[in-house]
């Protein structure tokens, strides 16, 4: 593998430890009363953001409250976090694109694993209602959208990747192009070879 390749990777294994630290995902929502908007952050061990007033409004239409207790990946998701970048560091220091690729799949299911988590845990939290609420309106479930726009009664509201996520995206971008090079570079030495 080329040095530039393996500097790259460990770049990006070192930009991992970053989902440590800021924001991965985030909720915000808006609506006439609140001009200003709320917002939820979901970092990778913890809830930040307008919380309290999220639950305030929750407890009207019978939501769960969020609380850092009910999202259990909150207790391994730092530490599945650490021994992928560990894991990136190790495919740099070899120089094997084996590894590069087992990395790669590794990451790209690691992603698609958190977003199934985030649309079951957002099922669970949209569907399962308090029958004491307040307010009940039949048939209305509040899941929030996993990316993008919804309209959930009077709010709207947007899922969309944080800081994290983008960067857990781009370090996916990163090792795909890597490995894309990797494998047009081995082919063109391969040809060279046959040629000579």
């Amino acid at each position: 593998m080329r040095p530039i390749s393996r500097v790259m990777i460990a770049l990006a294994a070192l930009a991992l430890l970053v989902l440590l630290t800021v924001p991965i995902w985030r909720i915000d929502l808006a609506a006439p009363q609140y001009p200003e908007g709320l917002y939820l952050q979901i970092y990778a061990d913890r809830f930040e953001g307008d919380v309290d007033k999220i639950n305030g409004l929750n407890h009207y239409i019978g939501m769960a409250h969020i609380k850092n207790e009910m999202f259990k990946e909150f207790i391994y998701l730092p530490r599945i976090i650490m021994v992928l970048a560990a894991l990136g560091l190790v495919a740099a220091a070899w120089g094997r694109r084996i590894l590069l690729f087992l990395g790669l799949v590794t990451l790209s299911l690691f992603g698609l694993w958190a977003l199934w988590r985030m649309w079951d845990w957002g099922y669970e939290y949209g569907h399962n209602l308090d029958p004491r609420a307040a307010i009940k309106i039949e048939d209305q479930a509040y899941q929030p959208p996993l990316i993008g726009h919804k309209q959930l009664l009077n709010f709207d509201a947007w899922s969309t990747p944080d800081t994290g996520g983008w960067i857990l995206f781009g370090v996916m971008a990163l090792l795909a192009g890597v490995y894309f090079m990797e494998i047009r570079d081995m082919r063109r030495r391969s040809r060279a070879v046959r040629e000579t």
